[in-house]
């Protein structure tokens, strides 16, 4: 599947984002999905995750109660709704992919970008302050 995602941009602190990833080639329902981020000389780590099953959701404690992981198989996209943004919310976000992960795996495992297989080419968030 290719991904390609949308959505960055500048905002203000306070500020919200939409950010969607769409997937060509084949339907996103058969697929775990997951937001991560690189900020600047850091490290890419993991944001939000969607189990294959679409009724599990997983976020890192940092953007618990303000990102809100969502897919639409109708449209075969998968989107995050960033609502009070920080400046170290920062980063290039990349959405992902993963065929071979079970309808349902637990946080360890959604949030390891070992499981993914397949990247969108990132997008880029910016918060000022």
């Amino acid at each position: 599947v290719q991904l390609q995602a949308s959505g960055g941009g500048l905002v203000q602190a306070g500020g919200s984002l939409r950010l969607s990833c769409a997937a060509s080639g084949r339907t996103l329902s058969t697929y775990a999905l997951g937001w991560f981020r690189q900020a600047p000389g850091k490290e890419r780590e993991f944001v939000a995750a969607s189990t294959k099953s679409g009724y599990t959701t997983y976020y890192v404690d940092s953007v618990k109660g303000r990102f809100t992981i969502s897919r639409d198989n109708a449209k075969n996209t998968v989107s995050l709704q960033m609502n009070s943004l920080k400046p170290e919310d920062t980063a290039v976000y990349y959405c992902a992919a993963s065929r071979s992960l079970r309808y349902y795996e637990n946080y360890n495992t959604m949030s390891s970008q070992d499981r993914y297989d397949n990247w969108g080419q990132g997008t880029q968030v910016t918060v000022s302050s």
